[in-house]
């Protein structure tokens, strides 16, 4: 019974599905993925430095497989003929980081196995569910055109690999970081826009014209003149400190604003914190002022190799060993940490403490140590 119940909550939610897709997010910002990507990603510098820092970080860090050697290694070190292993792992990471999840297309060679791989944008993949509610096929959609997956890659393709983020409220989907950084982002936007603004206008804010003339009003043809020339004549960079040549009966009043209307340098870098926060990257490494958390760069940084980085590699070689394992069941994958130069401490304090342990032998030193 309460696995009928289940299955039907299932399938119910996948009509959900593309909705979710095209329309998310909180905050002040764009709703649609694309439009907070734009925002994000293209638009504002430390969300892109943040995603590019985790990206090209997990991008340097090469994969090694047990055993040793392993001809996966080769795949994904030229995944295709147009894109390097390190370009890859960076899109996938990115959009993990983004969207929350990642597809890889595999599709086989002659001799059945995995020849290629190719990552596919994820707002055009689709999860199609079947009547028990579990996925049955991805659908990519580009141009108007798509393409089936089986998920069980029946059709000779290879199928796809999906990777994806925990997502409390879906069954199917991951959630990435930008949807929780949305509202950060248009804050950090909006207070970038309100100082140019400023800048603009000779960095002060605007005054008011006063009529002191009759009965204090203007009729409509004198007010839309004088805005009209007001806009011409006094607005903008290029006519900032121009004398005003006013008429008769008015008068120029400078209008000033409170200290905390003009915080907005305080909101904008309280709104790249949590940008930074919500990519997993120490707000240090953006370059951000007033970070006490760490006591140097340098220690910043191997935080956000084992807290972040480390975290979504260890995620993606799972993922990649898995489905792997279809053809080559004994093939394990992992990062090789003794090439993270970020790393290189832990690996000295580890190397020490192995090396002044009599009571092991040389053998279970090296299997300690992973040689």
């Amino acid at each position: 019974m309460a696995l009928g119940w289940f299955r039907k909550a299932r399938s119910g939610l996948q009509r959900s599905q593309v909705a979710w897709v095209s329309g998310w997010g909180s905050g002040e910002g764009p709703r649609s993925y694309e439009g907070q990507a734009r925002e994000a990603y293209l638009a504002n510098p430390i969300a892109q430095r943040a995603v590019r820092l985790v990206a090209e970080g997990a991008g340097s860090a090469p994969f090694v497989s047990r055993p040793a050697g392993h001809k996966a290694l080769e795949l994904l070190r030229r995944p295709n003929a147009g894109q390097a292993g390190v370009e890859m792992v960076e899109t996938v990471i990115s959009h993990l980081a983004l969207h929350g999840n990642a597809y890889l297309e595999f599709v086989r060679g002659g001799d059945g196995a995995p020849a290629e791989i190719y990552v596919l944008r994820p707002e055009r993949v689709t999860v199609e569910t079947g009547t028990s509610g579990w996925p049955v096929a991805h659908v990519y959609r580009a141009g108007g055109n798509s393409a089936r997956f089986p998920v069980e890659g029946s059709d000779g393709r290879g199928g796809l690999l999906h990777i994806r983020s925990f997502h409390p409220l879906d069954d199917h989907y991951g959630a990435g970081a930008l949807a929780a950084a949305s509202g950060a982002v248009a804050v950090h936007n909006a207070a970038a826009r309100w100082n140019k603004a400023l800048l603009d206008n000779a960095a002060r804010p605007s005054g008011a014209l006063v009529f002191e003339g009759g009965d204090g009003t203007l009729s409509g043809d004198q007010f839309a003149r004088l805005k009209s020339e007001m806009e011409a004549g006094f607005q903008g960079a290029a006519n900032a400190g121009r004398p005003m040549l006013l008429e008769g009966g008015l008068k120029w009043q400078a209008l000033s604003l409170t200290p905390a209307e003009m915080d907005f340098a305080g909101a904008r870098e309280a709104a790249a914190r949590e940008i930074a926060l919500a990519f997993g990257v120490p707000p240090m490494l953006l370059g951000l002022p007033g970070d006490n958390t760490y006591s140097n760069y340098r220690e910043a940084n191997v935080a956000l190799w084992r807290l972040t980085i480390l975290p979504v590699m260890a995620k993606m070689c799972a993922a990649l060993g898995g489905y792997l394992r279809a053809w080559w069941p004994e093939l394990e994958l992992d990062v090789d940490r003794d090439a993270i130069p970020a790393l290189s401490a832990d690996r000295e304090r580890l190397w020490a403490q192995v090396g002044t342990a009599g009571f092991l032998s040389d053998e279970e030193k090296r299997a300690m140590l992973g040689i």
